[in-house]
């Protein structure tokens, strides 16, 4: 590679053309950097979500354990969920919630320091949602055959 090659526009083209949204925040949790899939996904435009709390696509019912988690990464350097994306519950602009999945990385200085976390997510609301009408049928034809036994 070259120089020109591993700049930081790279970088910043890297992020703002993935196909999956991408959001870092700082250590305390204000939105840093928003890429067009977040956009896409969130409905927020950059403008929108630039300086604001993750709050904003964290639905209500999940803000307590989100934050319990996100301060407990801060502080010890460390996140369970590091490089392994989880599927969770999000919120849109509209206040609409959908399913997402998400892997979440610590973003250290080189100085060793957390300075911020970097979350890359897509939505799985119809995979999701195929997953658990395939579940019910399932269920339904465990009870029908049980009661034909």
């Amino acid at each position: 590679m070259t120089a020109s090659q591993t700049s930081p526009e790279l970088a910043s083209w890297l992020i703002e053309q993935s196909p999956d949204a991408t959001i870092y925040s700082d250590i305390q949790g204000h939105v840093r950097v928003w890429n067009a899939a977040a956009t896409r996904m969130f409905g927020f435009s950059a403008e929108q979500a630039l300086g604001q709390s993750l709050d904003i696509i964290i639905p209500e019912k999940l803000r307590k354990a989100h934050w319990r988690g996100f301060n407990a990464a801060i502080a010890a350097g460390v996140t369970k969920h590091s490089g392994k994306p989880m599927p969770t519950k999000a919120l849109r602009a509209d206040g609409s919630e959908f399913y997402t999945e998400m892997g979440f990385a610590l973003i250290f200085n080189n100085q060793g320091e957390v300075v911020g976390t970097v979350a890359q997510a897509r939505d799985i609301t119809e995979r999701f949602e195929k997953g658990r009408a395939e579940r019910q049928r399932l269920q339904e034809l465990e009870k029908r055959l049980a009661g034909d036994s």
